[in-house]
């Protein structure tokens, strides 16, 4: 192997590394038997949520982790084609639209992730594609909040009415 294949291989793996540690959560997927249209349709909807999404070569990726604290517990998943999906603002992202993807073509499959760091494996990265979204959580905070808030209210007119009869 030349030098100058060597020096290439490592900028790659410099480049993989450093978006493994800017990403929030990160998914490694099969995308084995997608088409060019599916995999065009995916890329689509990953780019949508600023999800990064690429093919990868397992070596690459493997070089890449291995310093890390989940980079041996991923190399049982670095086996076959893998393409990784990168979340850097959503952390739930880059799962639920491998999930919900796998879902609707049955060809692209799980295999692990990252998420703040921790190691998850496909059930993991299922779990995660299972949490209610952002936009979801801050709704039902809200109405918790307004619930709390009318109660109070309430309590206050009751005390409010029963003073005013009493005099």
């Amino acid at each position: 192997m030349s030098n100058k294949n060597i020096e290439s291989k490592k900028v790659i793996v410099a480049g993989i590394k450093e978006k493994f540690e800017k990403a929030s959560t990160v998914v490694l997927v099969d995308y084995r038997g997608l088409t060019v249209a599916e995999d065009t349709a995916l890329r689509n909807e990953f780019r949508k949520c600023g999800v990064e999404y690429a093919v990868l070569k397992n070596s690459m990726i493997e070089l890449a982790v291995k310093d890390t604290a989940y980079g041996e517990q991923m190399k049982d998943s670095l086996k076959g084609p893998t393409a990784v999906a990168f979340g850097y603002e959503d952390m739930i992202a880059p799962a639920k639209i491998a999930v919900e993807y796998g879902k609707k073509t049955k060809k692209l499959a799980l295999k692990c992730g990252v998420c703040d760091g921790a190691y998850l494996d496909a059930a993991g990265v299922q779990a995660l594609a299972d949490l209610p979204s952002k936009e979801v959580l801050i709704a039902r905070l809200m109405g918790s909040m307004m619930s709390a808030v009318s109660g109070f209210v309430r309590v206050v007119e009751a005390i409010r009415k029963q003073k005013a009869g009493e005099e």
